[in-house]
């Protein structure tokens, strides 16, 4: 996700590196480059031309503030512009009233259906709610069966009628249904199409204005880039909806969409999807965002993830193990299994300020614990509790039955060991402030 964008960016803005201060002509160099990053990533020419201008008449302006070098000053500039051409803050989805009402509108092959699914999982999970979801698609029946699947594998009840053409009685039945099965969140997909048409467009206006949703979401796969834009554009046009969502944000995207759409809809980016998994939601923050692209990470989101994942009762049993240094690979695998909740490890490692620029020629496996996790499979029960009795003998089995060699096992004792102190080193002091603020 925006690594060439990144990689662009770092680039322009060593040109000002060893500069005494800024002027008007070497920031006009090193905008020159910003802007072409821009464009490369499908940013519209406007767009690109207005955020530069802004960004040079900045820096010139602030050229008072000696205590930052103009390497810094033209960073700090550029981060505060691209967080507002983002939207500059977070917008929370509407999800007030008893059924709370969301109309989900998009092209076909959007992502649209499955963010359904991920949309309730999430409201779900996270903020206690009991979602209803709609299957109002009446053209498409595969569409009916994949958000029955998703709601299934879920435990979210999905509404249909298969009896019925008509997406606005299916939508009004829904609602009365919500009713019926307090259910507190009615979040309806429509039909898609491949292009734009009257048709659809007719069709989803008419279901918005008999069920009056308190928030209609327009779903674009951010892949499409400028396209993504001008579909915005032309939904806004008819639906005026009240935020975008942004899809396959974790592939080979450019990010154009993400850069541009809040300048040309004047709608907030409300969430982003970034995986298949059914927790792969995010909600959009600029800030976030901005430190994201510009190499500085985004360490609030790694925390919240991981807090996500965190069970204070688990972690009170991990320090008191700890303390009696009775710590094991059960735990130590316990370990991986919440890590790798967190999300994909590529996404994760862009979190950390630094990593991205470090790691970015590195192909970091989505399963990146496989290994690690076959060779503490292939071990007895006996010495995952007792990794000091593994002998030479001992880690030459655990080799062959985890199809590792015996270097690799060797390294991952060493590893473990190593672990094992640094955490008991940590219980003493981190994690007794970390336990102290979850009891705050």
């Amino acid at each position: 996700m925006f690594e060439n964008l990144s990689e662009r960016l770092d680039r322009s803005f060593k040109i000002l590196k060893g500069e005494g201060k800024i002027t008007e002509l070497n920031v006009a160099e090193t905008l020159k480059e910003v802007r072409r990053a821009l464009l490369d990533a499908d940013v519209n020419y406007k767009i690109a031309k207005d955020f530069t201008n802004r960004v040079k008449d900045k820096a010139l302006g602030m050229n008072v503030l000696t205590s930052l070098k103009p390497g810094q000053l033209i960073v700090k500039v550029v981060h505060d512009e691209l967080a507002e051409l983002m939207g500059g803050k977070n917008v929370d989805i509407d999800i007030k009233g008893n059924p709370a009402v969301i109309l989900m509108s998009g092209l076909q092959g959007s992502g649209k259906t499955t963010f359904v699914g991920k949309l309730g999982n999430m409201l779900k999970t996270k903020r206690g709610k009991h979602p209803l979801l709609v299957a109002a698609d009446v053209y498409r029946p595969a569409a009916i069966e994949q958000l029955k699947v998703l709601g299934e594998q879920l435990g979210l009840p999905v509404y249909s009628d298969e009896t019925t053409k008509d997406p606005v009685k299916i939508a009004l039945d829904a609602l009365k249904q919500a009713k019926v099965g307090a259910n507190d969140v009615v979040i309806v997909d429509t039909a898609g199409r491949l292009a734009i048409d009257e048709e659809m467009m007719n069709e989803i206006t008419a279901i918005k204005k008999a069920i009056n949703p308190n928030e209609t979401l327009f779903v674009v796969d951010a892949m499409t880039g400028q396209d993504a834009v001008n579909t915005a554009k032309e939904f806004n046009d008819r639906l005026d909806f009240d935020g975008v969502v942004l899809t396959k944000l974790d592939g080979d995207t450019r990010g154009g969409a993400a850069l541009s759409i809040r300048s040309v809809v004047n709608k907030p980016i409300k969430f982003v999807g970034t995986g298949e998994k059914p927790d792969a939601i995010d909600a959009f923050y600029p800030e976030r965002m901005a430190d994201r692209i510009l190499g500085m990470g985004d360490i609030v989101s790694l925390v919240e993830k991981a807090q996500e994942q965190f069970d204070a009762e688990e972690a009170k049993k991990l320090q008191r193990k700890l303390s009696k240094n009775q710590f094991d690979f059960n735990d130590f695998l316990s370990q991986i299994q919440q890590i790798k909740k967190m999300g994909n490890m590529k996404d994760l490692v862009s979190m950390i300020p630094g990593m991205s620029k470090v790691l970015k020629n590195v192909d970091i496996e989505e399963d990146a614990f496989k290994s690690v996790e076959a060779i503490i499979y292939s071990m007895t029960r006996e010495e995952r509790v007792n990794p000091q009795i593994i002998n030479g003998s001992r880690r030459k089995r655990i080799a062959e039955g985890s199809g590792a060699n015996v270097q690799e096992v060797n390294r991952l004792l060493k590893q473990f060991e190593d672990s094992k102190k640094m955490m008991k080193m940590m219980s003493g002091g981190a994690r007794k402030m970390m336990m102290n603020g979850l009891r705050k």
